[in-house]
C-alpha cells in the first residue's frame, strides 16, 4: 500500500516524513498563482532532503504547458502530479506534456463528484501513470486540499474499470484510511489535510506515523 503525503514545505519535514515510511512525498510548486505554492529554489532543497526509496512528487496546478515543463526540467520529480480542474488540462495535453518526457511517470488527479468521474478516469487509462481520486469544490480551480471525503462506491468503480494504479485521497486520516482501503481497495491512499496540525500546513508527524502504520497494515490484510 502506498503511502502518499502532501504539502511538504521543507527540509526538515521531508526527513521527518521519510523517517516514518512514507513513500510519496508531495510538494507543491509554482510561481504564486495558488496558495502555499513553493518557488523552484525551495523545491529543490525539500527534494535534496528525500532519499530514496521514496519518491518526490512535484504537484503542479498550472494549465500552462511551459510553465509545467520547466518544473519539470528544474526539479527533476520522480513523478510529476497534474492538479488542475479536467476542463484546463485534457488527456490530450497530457500526452502532449508527455513527449520530451517519455520516462516521467505521470499522475493526473480526477475529481470524483459524480457518475461522470468514472468516464474521465478511463480516458486517462493509458495516458496516465496514476490517477489520484480526490474531493473538488465546483468553485475551486484545481482538485483536492478541501478535508472532505467523497462518494467510495464511485472510487471503487474507477479501481474496477481502469488498468493504472489508483492512490485514493480526499478527507483521509488515521480516523478513516484502513475503512477507505477496505472499501475502495486502492494502490495506494493520500493525506494532507488531517495529517496537518491543527489549524496549520505544517505536517503532525505523530498524525502522520499513525496514517502510515494503519494503512501499511490493513493493505496488507486486505490483499
Amino acid at each position: 500500500m502506498i503511502t502518499q503525503i502532501y504539502e511538504v514545505r521543507n527540509p526538515d519535514e521531508a526527513r521527518q516524513l521519510v523517517a516514518v515510511g512514507v513513500d510519496h512525498i508531495g510538494v507543491l510548486v509554482g510561481d504564486g498563482e495558488f496558495p502555499r505554492e513553493l518557488n523552484l529554489e525551495t523545491a529543490k532543497k525539500v527534494f535534496k532532503a528525500v532519499l530514496p526509496p521514496t519518491k518526490r512528487i512535484a504537484l503542479s496546478l498550472s494549465r500552462d504547458l511551459r510553465k509545467i515543463e520547466q518544473i519539470v526540467n528544474e526539479l527533476q520529480p520522480d513523478i510529476l502530479h497534474l492538479g488542475a480542474v479536467p476542463e484546463a488540462l485534457t488527456p490530450d495535453e497530457v500526452i502532449k506534456l508527455k513527449k520530451p518526457f517519455p520516462h516521467l511517470p505521470i499522475m493526473r488527479s480526477i475529481p470524483v463528484t459524480g457518475k461522470e468521474s468514472v468516464a474521465l478516469a478511463k480516458s486517462y487509462d493509458g495516458v496516465a501513470d496514476y490517477l489520484l481520486l480526490d474531493s473538488h469544490k465546483k468553485e475551486d480551480a484545481q482538485v483536492g486540499a478541501t478535508g472532505l471525503t467523497h462518494d467510495w462506491s464511485i472510487s471503487r468503480e474507477i479501481v474496477e474499470s481502469v488498468k493504472i494504479p489508483i492512490i485514493l485521497a480526499g478527507g483521509l486520516g488515521a480516523d478513516n484510511v484502513a475503512e477507505a482501503i477496505r472499501h475502495v481497495r486502492p494502490s495506494g491512499v493520500d493525506s494532507k489535510t488531517k495529517t496537518d496540525k491543527t489549524g496549520s500546513h505544517e505536517k503532525d508527524i505523530g498524525k502522520v506515523k499513525k496514517f502510515v502504520d494503519i494503512a501499511k497494515s490493513t493493505g496488507a490484510s486486505a490483499i
